[in-house]
């Protein structure tokens, strides 16, 4: 496995590699998908629970992936991490030969205000702005699917006020509200999706994954969506791995997610 950390920006922003190496005794792995892994944090760190268990679970199942640790409050706000994650994906395309990364698969995931990130990139990839910021052609930074873990999604009625608190700062006027208001945002250009919430998540409430699937469904992209009807907010694994110091973070029911989105993303 190759593992490097590389600088995607000049705000700190840090692309964390675990490329895995090819074999002649497997020549299926001779070019493998990726997947950009954003953790939560509610923009105001990326955590742990969500980086590298999450990109060794993947890599376990024949991916290729990397962590993005990108820029958060109150140093940076919004499009800051979204530079950073567009520039993450255009680099992981660039340099898809050396690694042996399939171009046309390359996904990105994201947990909570991650998965906010990972949908803003959703949205927003072929936008002229983010072309101009990242200085990145917009099909380099387009991601190919999307996997959204109990994501922040709206800036309304259903808003995980923390994590747009420290996406906008100071700056919270209507406009800049939808802005981040991402199922306002989804065209039929949008990629795939797969999400997956709890229904008793008391921090990011399910209208927030709801509001994003009724939204693809309205721009005909496709999506798969689950609701486990118990579990908090902030599961990662859902299994010891990623349960945190108290032994907060394991709920069996939902522990199947992983796989599900394994079974999705090679469709």
């Amino acid at each position: 496995m190759q593992c490097e950390k590389i600088p995607i920006d000049s705000r700190g922003a840090v692309l964390h590699t675990y490329f895995l190496d090819e074999s002649p005794e497997m020549p299926s792995g001779d070019k493998r998908p990726c997947i950009v892994i954003c953790p939560g944090g509610a923009y105001r760190y990326t955590s742990d629970r969500e980086a590298e268990p999450i990109a060794l679970a993947f890599a376990a199942r024949g991916f290729h992936t990397c962590v993005l640790r990108y820029p958060c409050a109150p140093e940076v706000h919004f499009p800051n991490a979204l530079c950073a994650l567009g520039g993450a994906v255009a680099w992981v395309r660039a340099n898809a030969a050396r690694y042996a990364v399939d171009p046309r698969q390359i996904a990105v995931c994201g947990f909570s205000a991650g998965g906010h990130l990972a949908a803003c990139l959703g949205v927003y990839w072929n936008e002229p702005f983010l072309a101009d910021l990242v200085g990145a052609a917009a099909t380099d930074m387009r991601p190919n699917k999307m996997v959204l873990c109990y994501p922040v999604i709206t800036a309304g009625e259903y808003a995980h006020k923390g994590s747009i608190d420290n996406l906008l700062g100071e700056e919270t006027d209507s406009a800049r509200r939808e802005i981040v208001s991402l199922e306002q945002h989804v065209k039929p250009t949008t990629p795939p999706a797969f999400l997956w919430h709890t229904l008793t998540d008391p921090a990011v409430p399910v209208e927030n994954t709801l509001l994003f699937a009724a939204a693809l469904r309205k721009a005909g992209v496709p999506f798969e969506m689950h609701v486990y009807s118990i579990g908090s907010h902030g599961l990662a694994l859902a299994t010891p791995l990623t349960a945190n110091r108290e032994g907060y973070g394991i709920q069996p029911a939902c522990a199947g997610w992983l796989d599900l989105a394994v079974d999705w993303l090679q469709r």
